[in-house]
């Protein structure tokens, strides 16, 4: 991918792993002017979203924290992943669930 693509697309691909309104907001930038950049990292903040959304709401009937601190370290850890590869210029999926992001919401 160019590079001035993906300069162009940094500060959207950023905003997109803030969980939940990050990702609305990434969206609504980058609907005018497309960027594959941008594009590629609203997907795996989507799907991050998401996959927090899932968990934290099949997690909270159990009412422990032996079972919520390890979701939070995970969505964490990929969290941090995303910023970091979205701030390098990288395009590398998020580990273990990212290649099934950019399937699933391949449309974005």
């Amino acid at each position: 991918m160019d590079k001035q693509v993906i300069n162009k697309g940094k500060s959207i691909a950023i905003t997109s792993y803030i969980l939940i309104v990050g990702v609305l907001i990434a969206i609504s930038m980058n609907s005018e002017n497309k960027n594959e950049y941008a594009s590629f990292h609203i997907r795996q903040g989507l799907g991050l979203s998401v996959t927090f959304i899932i968990l934290g709401v099949s997690i909270s009937y159990f009412e422990s924290l032996m079972i919520a601190v390890p979701m939070w370290i995970f969505i964490s850890i990929l969290t941090i992943y995303g910023i970091f590869t979205a701030a390098k210029g990288e395009i590398t999926p998020l580990p273990i669930v990212g290649k099934l992001y950019q399937k699933w919401f391949r449309s974005i």
